[in-house]
């Protein structure tokens, strides 16, 4: 009995000591927190490996030294410890990214695995220009075209939809992780984020219903940096340049072995290149990722936005050739401007039930208070907003092949306050600028829609992956007038009929360096109620959103010994119920269904490491757009404008740059943009001239002891001084005797310098 006894205590110190010494981890992607399957995980005498499974897990026996190693993804060493649940993470190639694994994707496919055009931008795009605006990176990736006529007047366009917005962004979404930064009307604003807190973009192409909901144009996906792992340090820059700029940059990363978090404040002055082109902006962002535990993660994301910017607005030919640096008379005299706060939170919970099987959900709110002076009058408008948006992922089979489905929805609710009032600046000195008079208008105004939308995956064979998703969106409005003094009430309802978005898409695996795919998808994007609003007050109930049909075919790959990646996608959108703004006075429009658009194009993007050494790498960037954009139909009140060019996109984009990095610290990023002419009158009277831009940056970095690290950089922008127009107000029409306004004019010559401290604890 004592034997036995002696035995069984043996026995279970020795089990008990195996269990100690199985370790766990999770592995992640560097930029985006995704969790990465079949990263091979080696010790160092190469004798044992295992691959991590579909949530990122893995478990290993022995602690030591171990590799982690992934096609598209730079290998990493890391000292496992036992009795410590390891978490790793993995940088991306910027060049390989055909191979890393897309978030905006719902199973989190890599990339050549994906029937759609989408395309990233790592953190070093984001970093090689000034920092300052969105302008420059967007305008690198093919078929995106961003109008910039100041920091706070922006509009982008992908593929020629959003083009006819006159005042910002429309018909195309965006998020912040989970958050939208599209609010209830279809209106999406970007450009006040801070740059240095996000990690990278990906941006789909094209309608993208099944997974976003209302985006005809395609969806903008932002992703915060959250910071590293088991690091404690803060770091700080100062920016100054030309016009008056000054940037300030502080942040902190606070990481143990379970919880990263990032920390980011910057406040940013410009007196601007215009007169009453002054901007302020001060901007605050948390966001973190906290292992739970196995099973479950939380990611906390949050923003704070203050902003005040004068506008100097639109220029006539005139001014616009031989007086860039002026402002519009009524706006400089009126000293025009926006004002506002904007708070952006979310919560985000993922959950795993099984190695195959996850729920996802955010919850997400903010709020918008805007005061906005305008020579016409002046708007003072308040957002709340909250939302939710979930979705449960499973990896099954059928007929023993890969099957990926999800299930999800998306709800959102804002509402606005918006009242408008005289601009009685006539009234006064010309120094005094805008004054408030009585009360023009007082609306309430309730937005809501709501998305169920499920995807699948199934992988025919080894070569061929079929995708297949259908969205279900319901969007409805309401609106309480509170000003009744003109005896018009245009207080009433009005829903959308529901729209149903259907996708298909093939990808073919023609070997492991190359693929092919094929999409067509549906897509649709629905008036603001105020387009909906007849001249008279009354709800035109006839109006229709504006749909269409994306049919694509593309291919991406590697050629040269994986030095030289490409992407190609040739692609045709057919826009129905084109939506129109009709001006019928100053700040005064309406909607309507005026026609039909054929949007026809072909994007190419071609990377290439001319050097890929240890002591030096070079590489060179490139992308081209190709586009044919036309009204097949359309009529707005007696003129007929079928076949002309659409209005306000450029018929070719190129774009090319060049990075340099060493290792001794210096580093050199050059790039060119040239733009084709630009349609600005829908009788295509008025076109903008074609012209170049060339922007360098060069700056040295190193390390001073354990501790600190420093980096200096300078930056030219428009280096031969090319003067050219950013923006286009486009159909702009002259009122009494003065000349339409149609030009923003683009920053002459300008440079910056930057210094930046790292602390390591």
């Amino acid at each position: 009995m004592k034997v036995f006894s002696f035995i069984w205590i043996i026995f279970l110190f020795y089990t008990s000591h195996l269990e100690a010494q199985l370790i766990q981890g999770k592995i992640l992607g560097k930029d985006n927190r995704l969790a990465l399957e079949g990263v091979l995980i080696c010790n160092s005498s190469k004798t044992d490996s295992v691959f991590s499974d579909i949530n990122g897990f893995f478990q290993v026996n022995t602690p030591g030294a171990y590799t982690f190693s992934k096609k598209g993804y730079y290998s990493t060493d890391v000292i496992v410890q036992s009795n410590i649940f390891v978490l790793v993470l993995l940088e991306e190639k910027p060049f390989e990214l055909s191979e890393v694994v897309i978030k905006s994707n719902h199973f989190q496919s890599e990339l050549k695995k994906i029937s759609a055009s989408i395309s990233i931008i790592p953190e070093n795009r984001i970093k090689s220009n000034d920092g300052l605006n969105f302008t420059p990176i967007l305008n690198g990736v093919p078929g995106v075209f961003m109008h910039s006529g100041t920091l706070n007047t922006n509009r982008i366009t992908i593929r020629g939809i959003g083009s006819r917005n006159l005042f910002g962004t429309s018909k195309i979404r965006a998020y912040y992780e989970d958050i939208p930064l599209t609010n209830g009307s279809g209106e999406t604003t970007l450009e006040d984020m801070e740059l240095q807190g996000i990690a990278r973009m990906e941006i789909i192409k094209g309608p993208s219903s099944s997974l976003y909901g209302a985006g005809l144009g395609g969806t903008i996906q932002l992703i915060p940096d959250k910071g590293m792992f088991n690091s404690f340090f803060i770091e700080s820059s100062y920016t100054f340049g030309s016009y008056g700029l000054g940037k300030f940059w502080l942040s902190s990363n606070l990481g143990n072995e379970a919880n990263s978090a990032k920390i980011n404040f910057s406040s940013m002055s410009s007196d601007g290149y215009r007169d009453n082109n002054q901007t302020n902006r001060q901007n605050l962002t948390i966001s973190s990722n906290h292992i739970l535990n196995k099973n479950n993660a939380l990611n906390v994301i949050g923003n704070f936005i203050d902003m005040k910017a004068y506008i100097p607005s639109s220029l006539d030919e005139e001014d616009y050739l031989n007086n860039p640096e002026r402002a519009a008379f009524t706006w400089a005299r009126s000293k025009g401007f926006e004002d506002y706060s904007k708070l952006l939170l979310g919560l985000s919970w993922e959950h795993n039930f099984s190695e195959n099987s996850k729920l996802i959900s955010s919850v997400f709110g903010g709020y918008f208070d805007s005061y906005e002076a305008r020579p016409f009058n002046i708007q003072d408008q308040n957002i709340r907003s909250i939302g939710l948006r979930s979705r449960y992922i499973k990896n099954s089979s059928l007929i023993n092949r890969k099957l990926l489905w999800t299930v999800g929805i998306e709800i959102f609710n804002d509402q606005s306050l918006l009242k408008t009032y005289e601009n009685l600046y006539r009234d006064f000195p010309p120094e005094t600028g805008s004054v408030q008079g009585d009360l023009l208008s007082d609306f309430d105004e309730n937005r809501f829609y709501s998305n169920l939308f499920t995807e699948w995956k199934y992988h025919l064979s080894e070569k061929f992956i079929l995708d297949l998703g259908l969205n279900l969106n319901q969007t409805s409005y309401d609106l309480d007038d509170n000003y009744n003094e003109n005896e018009l009430d245009r207080s009433g309802s009005y829903s959308f009929d529901l729209v149903v978005s259907p996708k298909a898409g093939l990808t073919f695996q023609a070997d492991q360096f190359r693929m092919l795919f094929a999409t067509v998808s549906h897509g649709f994007s629905p008036p603001k109620l105020e387009e909906t609003l007849l001249p008279d007050g009354v709800i035109n109930t006839d109006i229709k959103p504006e749909t269409g049909w994306n049919y694509e075919i593309g291919s991406r790959g590697k050629l040269l010994k994986n030095r030289f990646n490409y992407e190609i996608s040739l692609y045709l959108m057919d826009i129905d119920n084109l939506l129109v703004p009709r001006r019928i006075g100053d700040d005064q429009f309406v909607g309507v269904n005026a026609g039909k658009t054929l949007h026809k194009g072909v994007e190419i993007t071609l990377n290439y490491f001319i050097l890929d050494k240890k002591s030096i790498q070079l590489s060179h960037s490139n992308s081209f757009s190709f586009q044919n954009f036309k009204f097949e139909e359309f009529q707005d009140l007696n003129q007929d404008y079928s076949g002309n060019d659409l209005t306000g996109v450029p018929d070719k984009t190129f774009f090319s740059e060049l990075h340099l990095n060493t290792s001794s610290g210096f580093y050199t990023y050059l790039n060119y943009r040239f733009t084709g002419q630009i349609p600005i009158t829908d009788d295509n009277s008025v076109y903008s001239d074609a012209f170049q831009v060339v922007n360098l940056k060069s700056g040295y970095v190193n390390r001073i002891g354990d501790h600190f690290k420093f980096e200096l950089s300078v930056g030219i922008n428009n280096i031969f001084n090319e003067k050219y127009a950013s923006m286009l107000q486009i159909n702009a029409m002259g009122f009494g005797s003065n000349s339409p306004r149609y030009y923003y004019p683009g920053l002459p010559r300008n440079y910056y310098t930057s210094f930046k401290l790292q602390y390591r604890f």
